[in-house]
């Protein structure tokens, strides 16, 4: 498909600067940018290479100012980032998707699957599950018992939703999730393991995404919870009766420990360990690696393991890189002392 400037920037609200005819193919980042194509420009980091870059258009922020002149058309939206999202979403919903269901695939006599969706080859709906309408099942996934689904869910290949789960509407699980397994709960006895039967479920609300082999434990009793809006990249733990607040997003291989609460719109590095039974508050930022073993306070920027504010991190790490001189300087220190102890 072919778009013209003056097409996107209706479908905007954008601002043109340049040759309004300008037509674009397809995307490409600014620093590779292509004839033909479309990027943005969103990092004051990347400024340099728009005064170079061959993209057709560039979307840039309301209040870019260049300082040199620029081939390319220049498309102002209030926020460049956000603008592309919304032109990537056009597209991908322009795209042919998958409807019907597979005669290869197993559905249970007593599931129900909403009308307009598609159940792809292989993929397995378990006895009384609910599947809403517009889903997409993609080949190999695997929907338990009593599931229920909510509208227009994606649940990409080998994903597994154990019995009695539920995921709201509008949800993307990707490649690999597994929502449901037992958490891990064992009891000491007589020099073993004692298994805790997890008996509980996880509840994922509505346009929450969660990356290609996540895993989210089912609680011992009633839930883990996933709020809405949550993002959940690739490789992270949830442990179980976890409960993560609306809008948080978390980065890759981050650990959640059992019964830890984490607030709505806080954001988790890579990485980060996060402690049971600990409860971090509403906009709290955490550096990637960090370690966090008590409770967070609601606003909090904290790194380092275990994790401080992130100002007194980066002091820290500036004296960890003068330890090694600092040890010799002490050493000589304690050298000259003892000399003048003896000739005392």
């Amino acid at each position: 498909m072919e778009f013209t400037a003056k097409q996107i920037a209706e479908f905007l609200n954008g601002t043109i600067e340049g040759d309004v005819t300008a037509k674009v193919n397809g995307f490409s980042k600014i620093e590779e940018g292509k004839p033909g194509t479309l990027t943005f420009l969103a990092n004051p980091k990347y400024e340099h290479y728009i005064y170079g870059t061959k993209a057709a258009i560039v979307l840039v922020n309301d209040d870019f100012h260049p300082s040199a002149p620029i081939e390319s058309t220049l498309l102002r939206v209030p926020n460049a980032y956000a603008a592309l999202a919304s032109l990537l979403h056009f597209v991908e919903q322009t795209q042919t998707q998958k409807e019907g269901i597979d005669p290869s695939a197993f559905i249970a006599p007593s599931a129900r699957v909403g009308a307009g969706g598609y159940v792809g080859h292989f993929a397995y709906i378990g006895e009384h599950s609910v599947i809403g309408r517009g889903c997409r099942i993609y080949p190999h996934a695997y929907i338990g018992d009593n599931v229920q689904i909510g509208d227009d869910t994606i649940v990409y290949p080998h994903v597994t939703i154990y019995n009695g789960c539920v995921v709201g509407s509008r949800c993307i699980l990707h490649a690999g999730a597994v929502v449901g397994s037992d958490g891990f709960g064992f009891a000491p006895e007589n020099g073993t393991y004692r298994k805790i039967p997890q008996l509980g479920n996880v509840v994922i609300e509505d346009e929450v995404e969660v990356g290609a082999n996540t895993t989210i434990d089912r609680a011992v009793m009633e839930s883990t919870t996933i709020h809405r809006g949550v993002k959940l990249d690739n490789l992270i733990q949830i442990a179980h009766n976890v409960q993560i607040g609306e809008n948080t997003v978390m980065a890759s291989q981050v650990g959640v420990s059992g019964s830890t609460k984490v607030g709505r719109h806080c954001m988790i590095g890579g990485q980060v360990g996060l402690g049971g039974h600990i409860h971090i508050g509403d906009g709290t930022q955490i550096g990637a690696q960090s370690g966090i073993i008590s409770n967070i306070d609601a606003g909090s920027r904290v790194m380092g393991s275990p994790a401080m504010p992130l100002k007194t991190f980066f002091r820290s790490s500036i004296t960890l890189r003068k330890l090694p001189d600092m040890y010799l300087e002490i050493d000589r220190l304690r050298k000259e002392v003892e000399e003048l102890k003896k000739r005392l």
